[in-house]
This record gives C-alpha cells, structure tokens and sequence, in this order.
C-alpha cells in the first residue's frame, strides 16, 4: 500500500474510487482451510495488512505480535497479507523477484521464514490469512523477472501507440496534463498480450504449492489502468485508453478476424471492449484453475471497484460475472470515500451488482482524525446484506489506536 503533482492526483482518485493505496468453486463447495471453523459470513471481518509501508510485518517476525494485537481488537476473522508488489515477492519464490522475501528471511537467522511464521501464528489466533496479490500493476518497477519473460510488448501501450515505459514519471506528458491523465501512474501489464495470463498463474500457483497452509489468495489491480476523466470503452475516440499494443490487437484479429481500434479509427469498437474485458476475466479464470489445482480449498477473493458500471466500461473489471461463474468465491467492494451519502451509493451499488458474496472494503485510514466516522461507516457497511467487511488498512490501526479503539466499541449514538 513524494509531492509530486502525479502522486497527489493519484491520492485523489484512490479517495474518491479507491483501492489498496501502496503502503480482491462455490464458497459451500468449498472445505474449511486447515481446520478452522468457517463463522457465517457475515460475521467475517478481514484487515488488509501491506508488506510496505509503517509496519512491514513480513520484514520481521517480532512484528506479528502487535498485528494480532490489533486484529484481536477490530474483532477482524481474515488477514489478506500483502506478498506481492511491484513484481518483488515476500515468499520464496523462483518465478517473481524474491529479494524481499530473502532479506526478510536472513534478518531473522536464516531459518525462519517470515510468512509461515506469520500463517501459523495467525492460525493459533483462529484467524485465517490470505496472500494479497497485485496481479497487472507493477507500480513503479520497469523491470523484474515478468517483463524479462514477457518482453517490453507486456506493457500496457495507449491508443496512440505510447508504452507506458515511455510515458515520463509513469504519467502523460506534460502538455496533456490539464485535460487528461493516469490515476494510478504505474508500470500496467496488458492482460491481453501473448503469454499474460499464463505467466501470472504460474507466478500465484508456486505461491499457493510452497504454502500449503494459506487459506486463500486475494488479487488487487486486476483490471487496465484508471484515467482521468475516465473514458467509457473504446467507441469514443478521445480520451485515453489502454490495451492497443501491436501483440495484442494481433491476437485480437486472430481470435475474431476483426481490426481493433486504433488512434481515432473506432471500427468494432464494442466488440474490443467485450474482448478486452474477456481478457482481464481470463487472467482470474486462469490464476484460479493453477492456484486451486495446487492448493484444493484455497479461497479465491478479489479487490474490485466499487463503481460497478466504471469498473465495467472503463477498467474491464466485470466483477459480478466472476461471482456469477464462481470464479472468485467473493470480491471485495473498495468503498473508500468519506462523503457519507457516497459511501451508501457505493456499497449499494456493489451489493447489487455482485450479489450476496460481495464483501465491503472501508478506506478507515481517511478517519484517522474522526474515528466515529469508521465506526458509523462499519456499522452501515454490515447492515447492507454483504457478506462481510474488510478494513484498510493494519497501518493506519497502528498509526492510530483510537480509530482501532472505535472500530472495536461501534459508533456512538
């Protein structure tokens, strides 16, 4: 989970439409993880736990303790604890860069290491841990061992043929600024290039088979890149849009004998819309079939938008069909706003559009000055029929005991 005009609209944007700022078969099917008993489902509360930022859990085991701590208080019956970022992994890994994952384990003797020690630990707890994952944004890292396998074409490319490895600072050049730009400035991975969605399976199987005791996988950033203002698909030929690298618009004319779209051509637009989104839902498809097939019962969750009608046109994020196919067993709705008729629209929206399995992701880090604010937001985000709340994050409990402190006690009349 710098000052820099970029980073600060980036800010913005995760406050209005949210996701994990840097420091989501059937879920009866499915049997209990390693024992622990399964509570009804609303009565889940999962506490997202970034591997940087303040606290950097995995760095040492000495800092699980006051983690616990703080998942005693906010009552919290999941941790999705952040493993991989940025293409760098905190878990031993031979298919992602495994240099935090090394240090964090030589810091502690050598012998331990750091995210078993954490699942098992959790577990005397009762609670259950999730590998949270950034599957397509490799924030700020133009390199790594994915795009050495994948090659430079990987990279998301825009609408007028620019890699975003040639966007300066990771964001549109200066003169486009003031109408146009990233909300998210990072090095994005295009689902539908050749060999995307099998290399990133691949990356999350080894995790889910070296770790046998994890209870589940949790993906964030599977979706294309937010702009702003936000551009609703590909039939309207301003704005800015992604996807329309060389590679790709080859397998899309291989797969449907179409042209895709392309500068201010918007020929068969709808149908690149419906097959780019196709691509992001294949990579879910795709990590869930070789994680599962490592690691039967793993619980598969995604973190999603929760702007239902915005993820679907403009980020390619068709969470309520993956509910719909049962290929995630949940999503979790990133409800982050502070607006409080906002926050209902959000919540309601998503509940309606994923259904039942839905959860409710609250930003309480934008409480941090008003805990009863958290607390309100928790108590209406359980009275909307989800299946359950998650906080974000560990950080900002830490940071501020009396917002963990109100999450605890419920709001005040």
């Amino acid at each position: 989970m710098c000052l820099t005009v970029a980073v600060l609209l980036a800010t913005a944007i995760l406050l209005a439409c949210g996701e994990p700022a840097p420091s989501t078969p059937a879920p009866d099917a499915s049997p209990p993880a390693r024992g622990l008993a399964r509570e009804a489902p609303s009565a889940r509360t999962a506490l997202w736990v970034p591997c940087e930022g303040s606290q950097r859990v995995l760095d040492s085991p000495d800092r699980t303790p006051a983690l616990l701590e703080a998942a005693r208080t906010v009552g919290a019956t999941d941790l999705f604890v952040q493993v991989y970022r940025g293409g760098r992994a905190w878990f031993d890994s031979s298919l992602a860069d495994a240099a935090p994952y090394r240090a964090a384990r030589d810091s502690a003797g050598g012998s331990t290491d750091p995210l078993r020690a954490l699942i098992a630990a959790a577990h005397a707890e009762g609670l259950r841990v999730h590998a949270w994952v950034n599957v397509l944004s490799l924030a700020a890292r133009r390199g790594g061992p994915l795009l050495a396998a994948l090659g430079p074409g990987a990279v998301q490319t825009d609408r007028d043929g620019r890699s975003l490895l040639d966007y300066p600072a990771l964001q549109v050049p200066d003169a486009e600024r003031l109408r146009v730009r990233l909300g998210t400035p990072a090095v994005w991975i295009d689902p539908g290039a050749p060999g995307v969605a099998p290399r990133v399976a691949a990356v999350f199987a080894e995790l889910a088979a070296r770790y046998p005791e994890l209870d589940g996988l949790h993906l964030d950033y599977i979706r294309y890149p937010d702009v702003l203002p936000f551009t609703p698909g590909a039939r309207f030929d301003v704005g800015l849009d992604f996807g329309f690298g060389e590679a790709t618009r080859a397998r899309f004319r291989e797969q449907t004998g179409l042209d895709a779209p392309f500068g201010r051509d918007s020929r068969n637009a709808s149908a690149f819309d419906d097959w780019r989104r196709e691509q992001v839902t294949q990579v879910v498809r795709e990590i869930g079939n070789a994680t599962r097939a490592a690691h039967p019962g793993l619980e598969l969750s995604a973190a999603v938008w929760a702007y239902p009608e915005r993820a679907y046109l403009s980020l390619m994020q068709d969470f309520g069909r993956w509910l719909d196919e049962d290929l995630l067993d949940f999503a979790v709705a990133m409800a982050y706003a502070r607006d409080p008729r906002l926050f209902t629209l959000q919540t309601r929206t998503s509940v309606a559009a994923g259904g039942p399995r839905t959860w409710i992701g609250l930003g309480v880090w934008l409480f941090s000055s008003d805990p009863p604010g958290a607390a309100r937001q928790l108590a209406e985000a359980r009275s909307t029929g989800a299946s359950g709340v998650a906080l974000f994050s560990y950080d900002a409990l830490a940071e501020s005991p009396q917002l963990a402190g109100a999450l605890s006690s419920g709001p005040t009349p």
